[in-house]
């Protein structure tokens, strides 16, 4: 047995851990992870709890999946400001399934076999009495308010918490009771968010079987504004889903990663071994510019959620996009032009609107590029608009001669904006 603690402390993996845990892992055991069902994808903050089944698969522990298709009927509280809206039994089957499907094919990329759970099929068959007279009174409510979640909830927020969202804690533990007594799990793993509620399944299986249980969390990634990303959380999520994020949106998060955190993510998001990772920084510190932990990662990444074939087209189109020859754009042959177009946001124009010509600012908000053309003109002016790969100083009239191949318009704003029409 590998020392997975020491694995998953110098990736960065381990936020909390109950003492004693060091020793047990010693040996296999057996350990889970939920996966809240309140969206029909998961995200890139789900990328992590992933990451840990397979580190501990891959050490010769058993890890188990568990997705909370009963808890997903409530919503989890924790790092949430307002209750969650109640979804239907028949999204939460959608989700359920869907989220299931996900999981099984990142760990079948892995080649890693592993088994999942719904709490539904146990907490189904419990009734609300049996519930809180079996699992309610080990706590007593100074205990449950005293949890974060529950906290900042109460003093943060004028409507406090819910009965309904007061009572997921419970219910997350007696998953983990559930667990530890037809698996023998021993060990639960979740976000820092979820410390609170690993440790009342904690203490539910030391007050009821008398066993010792124990919990490790990972920190949680964040948005740039701070936000964790999640399926709920306001603000836009990077998906696993290419019908929610596309791929190449997905690939240019992990390339627009600073290099300040890039070092942290090299570690975090791949099983490259200390030692490549050490060789890999090196070289990335030497040469930044050429952005290496980055373009690594991107592919790394982009190539496990959507396929070996879309991570290199993506890598093309970016290195298509992002060269900055002026005339390299008007030498792409119609496959590459496609791909581009598929990949990147895109509108089709019709040939008789072009007939007489459109003037760029029309264009800018037609295509939806900018929402106005007030933002348009204002970019405009900042010299941040180039058509087919040209600085663009002024509102021209777009005419035919202005389409690549008779069939493309190339849009850019900034360094990183793109946008393709295709005139039919």
């Amino acid at each position: 047995m590998q020392n997975i603690i020491y694995e998953l402390s110098w990736r960065g993996l381990i936020k909390n851990k109950v003492p004693g845990i060091e020793n047990q892992l010693k040996k296999p055991i057996t350990m889970y992870i939920g996966f809240d069902p309140t969206s029909d994808s998961l995200h890139l903050g789900s990328l992590l709890p992933i990451m840990m089944l397979i580190h501990f698969q891959k050490n010769g522990h058993k890890s188990l999946a568990l997705i909370g298709q009963a808890t997903g009927f409530i919503g989890d509280p924790s790092e949430k400001e307002n209750k969650r809206i109640f979804l239907s039994k028949e999204i939460l089957q959608k989700n359920t399934t869907s989220i299931r499907n996900q999981i099984l094919n990142l760990l079948k990329f892995h080649s890693i076999k592993i088994e999942l759970l719904n709490n539904f099929d146990w907490i189904q068959n419990i009734s609300f009495i049996d519930f809180i007279r079996e699992i309610g009174k080990y706590f007593s409510v100074n205990y449950m308010i005293s949890k974060d979640s529950v906290k900042k909830r109460i003093n943060n927020n004028k409507n406090g918490i819910s009965f309904t969202e007061f009572s997921y804690s419970l219910i997350q533990g007696y998953d983990f009771l559930y667990l530890n007594q037809i698996k023998n799990c021993q060990l639960q793993i979740g976000g820092s968010d979820q410390w609170g509620n690993i440790t009342t399944g904690i203490e539910l299986i030391r007050k009821k079987t008398g066993k010792k249980a124990y919990g490790i969390t990972f920190p949680l990634i964040v948005k740039p504004n701070g936000m964790k990303f999640g399926k709920s959380e306001k603000g836009e999520n990077i998906w696993l889903d290419k019908k929610k994020t596309s791929p190449y949106k997905f690939y240019q998060f992990w390339m627009n990663i600073s290099d300040f955190e890039i070092e942290k993510y090299i570690k975090i998001y791949t099983f490259f071994s200390k030692e490549k990772i050490e060789n890999l920084i090196s070289k990335h510190r030497k040469y930044p510019s050429k952005r290496l932990l980055q373009r690594k990662l991107a592919s790394e990444i982009t190539e496990w959620v959507h396929g070996n074939e879309i991570s290199k087209k993506i890598t093309e189109i970016t290195n298509v996009l992002f060269d900055n020859k002026n005339q390299s754009f008007q030498l792409l042959d119609d496959k590459t032009l496609i791909s581009i177009y598929n990949y990147i946001p895109h509108m089709l124009l019709s040939h008789n609107e072009l007939e007489k010509g459109i003037f760029l600012l029309d264009l800018l908000k037609k295509s939806g590029f900018f929402p106005s053309k007030n933002e348009a003109n204002h970019a405009l002016k900042a010299n941040s608009i180039r058509l087919n790969k040209i600085l663009i100083k002024e509102n021209i009239l777009i005419k035919k001669e202005n389409i690549i191949r008779k069939k493309y318009i190339f849009l850019q704003f900034g360094k990183k904006e793109f946008f393709l029409i295709k005139v039919e």
